[in-house]
């Protein structure tokens, strides 16, 4: 949520330089899914996960010590911060083991309900003003969803529900992220997230070990498999970084609709690598899953442009 604080505005060059990075976090996003989906094939799921956190870790550490991030760590925050790697170690090993039996396209497509999940959790948790017609494009969102879900369910059975568990638990992460963000410094905040990710998949890693288990019984890695699983680290971390420095440059609601462009880049990498492409239904939903995201995403910002009179809080567009 926005206050009536005054907030910089962006001058014309800022914004067109947040839309490139932008668009350049959405472009390396995928690449994040192509290598777990490589990795999957002969490493758990949760030590795809662990190793995510690890190298995406390592990749913040220079940036958290040069910026002297260590300073601003809320220790007393720590438990949030646990819940925090927790969720996103839940919804982490989920997509992954989704990317193993489904299309890296299809799967990515169905966590986009995860702007819904969040306007609907906004309403209940934030006290965030939800109208009719934002509950209804979420409506349509989930129909969207269901188009894509009903024959990957036909195909992969319960899998097919797995990203909208993921989409669930990264709405709460945001939902989080939303509160602590405004006391913390994000470079910290992600590094802790990194760090108390890898924490609880050691831990499931160290509990599943000998289980046979496809998801927590941990293997040495083989080959190229090295190279996948750092891959996916060193992919978030890039995309990770664009998108912190595109926030920094540009509003937030102009380039939110920016961020469903990681489909169709999804599906470029996807069909590249797999040679897989969703089919016509599969299209619809991703279609009407983009609409009403795009129509959430503008009611809220056309609300935002309304001058406010009093010094209360700004809710989001009903």
């Amino acid at each position: 949520m926005n206050s009536t604080s005054a907030r910089p505005v962006s001058s014309p060059s800022d914004v067109t330089m947040g839309l490139a990075l932008m668009f350049l976090s959405v472009m390396f996003s995928p690449l994040i899914d192509i290598f777990a989906k490589l990795a999957v094939v002969t490493v758990p799921s949760a030590e795809v996960t662990a190793g995510r956190f690890a190298v995406q870790a390592l990749c913040m550490l220079p940036i958290v010590i040069w910026r002297r991030s260590f300073d601003d760590f809320s220790w007393r925050q720590s438990l949030f911060h646990a819940i925090r790697g927790l969720i996103i170690t839940i919804s982490m090993i989920c997509f992954v083991t989704t990317l193993k039996y489904m299309a890296v396209a299809d799967a990515i497509a169905i966590f986009f309900v995860e702007p819904i999940i969040v306007t609907i959790l906004g309403g209940i948790f934030l006290k965030e003003t939800i109208g009719w017609r934002r509950y209804t494009a979420c409506g349509v969102g989930f129909f969207g969803a269901m188009l894509i879900i009903q024959p990957s369910f036909n195909e992969v059975g319960y899998i097919a529900l797995l990203p909208v568990l993921t989409a669930l638990c990264i709405a709460i992460f945001v939902l989080m992220t939303r509160v602590l963000s405004h006391k913390e410094d994000p470079w910290a905040m992600q590094f802790q997230m990194g760090i108390w990710g890898l924490i609880f998949c050691a831990v499931l890693l160290f509990a599943g070990d000998g289980s046979g288990s496809d998801i927590f019984d941990p293997v040495m890695p083989l080959g190229n498999a090295w190279f996948y699983v750092a891959g996916v680290g060193a992919m978030a971390a890039i995309a990770g970084i664009f998108g912190v420095y595109a926030y920094r440059a540009a509003p937030a609601s102009t380039l939110a609709p920016l961020q469903y462009f990681e489909i169709v880049s999804a599906t470029i990498f996807a069909w590249l690598v797999f040679g897989d492409f969703p089919d016509a239904i599969k299209w619809l939903g991703i279609m009407i899953i983009i609409a009403s995201g795009i129509y959430i995403l503008w009611r809220e910002r056309r609300f935002a442009s309304k001058p406010v009179s009093d010094t209360s809080e700004v809710t989001l567009a009903p």
